[in-house]
């Protein structure tokens, strides 16, 4: 019988207060009594639209119907066919706006945790050693995979089922690109990455690390080499600026520079060959997922931190999730309030900030109300650092290689549905194709394009 409960189960989490001043993994997992009793609350529905709603159609009842009746290998193997990367979609996927937010349940009351059983579901198969290894025989044919994050992991696992041998070329010197140097270790475990990572070599991809393709090799090179088709999954890591005075202090930095030394250069930790700066206040300027990772990660290591976005509340692109947890910790939220200049001492350091507060006006482009300036309300906030997190592009530098291959005025490589690109043989997803996204929406693409490379492959012999 189904649990007609109004909420979901709680997860336990760290207490705010601890949780603010250590980088272990905030939320604690269901224990197996929380995640069956999660699992009744789920309905079976036999049109289920949650299954619409995930960009890798994970067929949701079937996984939770498994966790009902006790089938945890079941639920694993329901998951695992359609998702590459479960353990990691569990904890950052935005479900709130895909699967959960399309489930009957959230007509009246809370929708089910499918977010919260998928993250248990992976944790135990990651526990107990089950992967699923199935692939058919080697077919002899070779793919290139560049960059290692979800688009390009998800992209070489559908392929190395296939049968292709799969050689992923990442730029770092670890696996995992955003997983690994974007989102903090409180929300993502780096063992859960590198253990995702193993299952891949387990299936026979050959992982290439400090390979940066258009510097080392070329895509031509690729083909040169025998690789038959090519997969460009390279992210988005360019960041952009305000372009305002001050940018070049010392103090400021990029959201991806800061949150790449904290995550992957591991800068929290008092032996860190790459320390971060040592701040007392600092301002994160932006409103998304990234922000709240970065001034999180600030939050941790000791300062007092203020998000500065120039909408409000309502706008805010963060997850609801993140920004509840960001205020739990302590961060202040200045909103309607856009940086206008940053001034240095005499050393060339951040001293300040000035600021001036906004009004929504009309709707913009991307149809949201566009924030104004109010005149005469520019005011100053002392800090010494900043942290600019407004977005990011494409790095250039595998078009700008590649004879033949277009993009937009963005700089993302342009595609069409199936992921061709402009250049024969070779496909692009995620990030590197949409611009900054989510990671689910990346390995969307890159199961895609993982599709049309073995029709395009299959269709030349």
């Amino acid at each position: 019988m189904a649990d007609m409960s109004l909420e979901k189960t709680k997860m336990p989490e760290q207490a705010p207060d601890v949780r603010n001043k250590n980088f272990l993994e905030v939320a604690k997992g269901y224990t197996p009594e929380l995640a069956e009793k999660e699992s009744h609350r789920c309905l079976g529905c036999k049109n289920p639209r949650c299954v619409e709603g995930c960009p890798v159609n994970v067929p949701i009842p079937e996984f939770i119907g498994c966790i009902q009746k006790g089938d945890m290998e079941g639920a694993y193997h329901a998951l695992s066919r359609a998702n590459a990367l479960p353990a990691v979609c569990g904890r950052v996927c935005p479900q709130e706006s895909q699967c959960e937010g399309r489930c009957v349940r959230a007509i009246r009351g809370e929708s089910v945790g499918i977010g919260r059983l998928e993250r248990y579901v992976a944790d135990w198969a990651l526990e107990n050693n089950i992967a699923n290894t199935d692939k058919a025989p080697d077919n002899g044919h070779k793919v290139a995979v560049i960059g290692s994050g979800p688009a390009g992991l998800t992209c070489a696992g559908e392929l190395a089922r296939m049968g292709y041998q799969v050689t992923i070329f990442e730029a770092f010197h670890v696996a995992g690109g955003v997983l690994s140097y974007g989102i903090p270790e409180f929300r993502l475990p780096k063992t859960i990455v590198e253990k995702e990572v193993d299952k891949l070599r387990a299936l026979g991809v050959d992982i290439q690390l400090n390979m940066v393709i258009g510097k080392v090799l070329s895509i031509d090179e690729l083909f040169e080499r025998g690789y038959e088709a090519v997969f460009v999954g390279s992210g988005a890591g360019l960041p952009q600026f305000m372009k305002i005075p001050g940018e070049s202090l010392v103090g400021v930095f990029s959201a991806n520079e800061y949150l790449t030394r904290i995550n992957l250069m591991k800068a929290y930790k008092p032996d860190s060959a790459t320390p971060i700066f040592e701040s007392k206040k600092v301002a994160v300027v932006g409103g998304g997922n990234v922000a709240m990772d970065a001034a999180r990660c600030a939050k941790r290591m000791g300062a007092d931190v203020h998000i500065v976005y120039r909408r409000g509340e309502a706008e805010l692109p963060a997850r609801a999730e993140e920004v509840h947890h960001a205020r739990e910790e302590g961060i202040h939220f200045d909103l309607l309030c856009n940086p206008t200049m940053i001034e240095g001492d005499e050393k060339g350091r951040v001293r300040s900030m000035k600021v001036i507060r906004m009004e929504l006006g009309e709707p913009d482009a991307s149809g949201r109300r566009r924030p104004v300036p109010i005149e005469g309300s520019e005011f100053e906030m002392e800090v010494d650092t900043v942290i600019v997190a407004i977005g990011t592009s494409p790095n250039p530098l595998i078009r700008s290689t590649t004879p033949g291959l277009e993009a937009n005025k963005r700089g993302c490589i342009t595609t069409d549905e199936t992921g061709a690109t402009s250049r024969e043989g070779v496909f692009c997803g995620g990030d590197a194709a949409t611009g900054a996204a989510t990671v689910i929406l990346a390995m969307g693409a890159g199961k895609t394009a993982a599709k049309s490379i073995h029709n395009y492959i299959m269709g030349k012999n």
